[in-house]
């Protein structure tokens, strides 16, 4: 019985640090953390340049496994210090947090895993909330939530877009054939996708008068497809804009954004 309290302490402790950054330690311990994540990613930028490799690839190495023990002990600690370890690993930053960690291991199977090492750029969005630049929290659950409540009407309208690059596709191949690049269906589907999305490589391109007022159509076309799922996210981030969050993290999963007011998460349920 006498185990239980320390152990308590222990996890809530660490907690406080990895988790919390309004504590001393907690800044200190994110703002260490920061410092590791760009100088892993600056030793693999510094590694893919081959004559620096060639002089201090073994140096680089070290450097790396170092920063990868480091990371690993801090997930292990993370899962540790959550009430729901299962619900932080699902979550973005506990997947992040894995993916982090991941390409050096995998660089012991596979030839040039550790060029995904990359990846922990993206734990360098925890900078928001450690520096307490609230509102760009704020802003970026907003902007989460509104992706979020858009996704269905732009996968229907994706859907829609795949549908027409298909037709548009079939159409091309009969107008131009295979005598003017278009020797495939998924080829002339391609040429509808760049199109379309007014990207125009100018690798294949139609030949005939018919083929090229099709062509002159899709480009017009592709100036009105664009500005749909814009029209549509920006709804949603005029509506999700109306709910203030904070930088508090949830004790069991561990994932912030939460509403001023609330006093549980609204991911796992736990008590905030």
């Amino acid at each position: 019985m006498s185990d239980t309290p320390s152990h308590h302490t222990l996890r809530e402790r660490l907690y406080e640090i990895i988790f919390e950054a309004e504590t001393a330690a907690g800044k200190a311990f994110d703002l260490v953390l920061l410092l590791a994540i760009v100088l892993s990613i600056g030793a693999v930028l510094l590694d893919s340049v081959p004559e620096i490799n060639a002089r201090y690839a073994s140096l680089l190495n070290t450097v790396e496994w170092t920063f990868t023990l480091l990371f690993t002990l801090e997930y292990a600690l993370r899962l540790y210090s959550v009430r729901n370890p299962i619900a932080y690993a699902v979550s973005f930053y506990g997947v992040v947090d894995f993916l982090a960690i991941l390409p050096t291991y995998l660089s012991l199977i596979l030839t040039g895993g550790q060029s995904l090492i990359v990846i922990r750029a993206l734990r360098l969005l925890r900078a928001f909330r450690i520096l307490k630049l609230v509102q760009f929290v704020s802003e970026a659950a907003h902007l989460r939530r509104a992706l979020m409540a858009s996704s269905r009407k732009i996968l229907v309208f994706l859907g829609a877009v795949l549908t027409l690059v298909l037709i548009i596709g079939a159409m091309m191949y009969l107008i131009e054939g295979g005598t003017h690049g278009f020797d495939s269906i998924p080829q002339a589907v391609y040429w509808a996708i760049v199109t379309l999305t007014t990207v125009g490589y100018g690798d294949v391109v139609p030949h005939t008068s018919v083929g090229k007022l099709l062509a002159s159509l899709v480009m017009v076309l592709g100036y009105g497809i664009i500005a749909v799922p814009t029209g549509i996210v920006t709804v949603e981030l005029a509506n999700a804009s109306r709910i203030s969050v904070n930088t508090r993290a949830c004790p069991s999963c561990g994932r912030g954004g939460h509403d001023l007011d609330g006093n549980f998460c609204k991911y796992c349920g736990g008590e905030l």
